[in-house]
């Protein structure tokens, strides 16, 4: 899909219910099945909520970054200034349009506005690390697994209903050219 399809954005306030859809779409429930980045055999119940994608879109060296095609909210992702790098997160596509090339564009232009907006020089993000398919599509755009370990938030349910006992997220980086 060409970039010029693409109109990129950060988001405002008016687009919360339109993201926190697109978002849940992406990660939960029987919708999200129709992609691949699905988390519905791993967790249930919510992805994000309302305040939850608040807090990301009024946060000061954060913004949840929109793309469109014909006005329409297609996929969004977080970029969050955080000294020397920056944390990247939040990814989501609708999931009638994963498996074409999408996400690769997206997260170039994420990748390209951290370092331009910001100059930081490695982006990070933490991935669920029983995602085996969805890291090594990370790892196909240039991130590495770091073995770095962190303890997924048993018991916030706003994080999701874990259908089991030994989930946790790795932290994977890439230098920024």
């Amino acid at each position: 899909m060409p970039v010029s399809q693409l109109a990129f954005r950060s988001a405002t306030a008016a687009d919360i219910p339109g993201l926190v859809e697109l978002i849940e779409s992406a990660y939960r429930g029987d919708a999200s099945r129709a992609g691949w980045t699905t988390e519905a055999d791993l967790l249930e119940g919510q992805r994000t909520d309302p305040d939850g994608v608040a807090r990301v879109v009024r946060q000061e060296g954060s913004r949840l970054l929109i793309a469109e095609r014909d006005g329409a909210l297609i996929a969004c992702c977080q970029l969050e200034h955080r000294g020397d790098h920056a944390y990247f997160g939040m990814f989501a596509v609708r999931p009638s349009l994963q498996g074409g090339g999408l996400g690769k564009v997206i997260i170039a232009e994420a990748e390209r506005v951290a370092r331009a907006d910001w100059g930081v020089r490695e982006m990070r993000m933490t991935v669920i690390r029983q995602r085996e398919e969805l890291i090594a599509w990370y790892e196909r755009r240039g991130y590495r697994r770091t073995g770095e370990l962190s303890p997924f938030p048993y018991g916030d349910e706003r994080f999701g209903i874990p259908q089991r006992d030994d989930l946790a997220f790795e932290l994977l980086v890439k230098p920024l050219g």
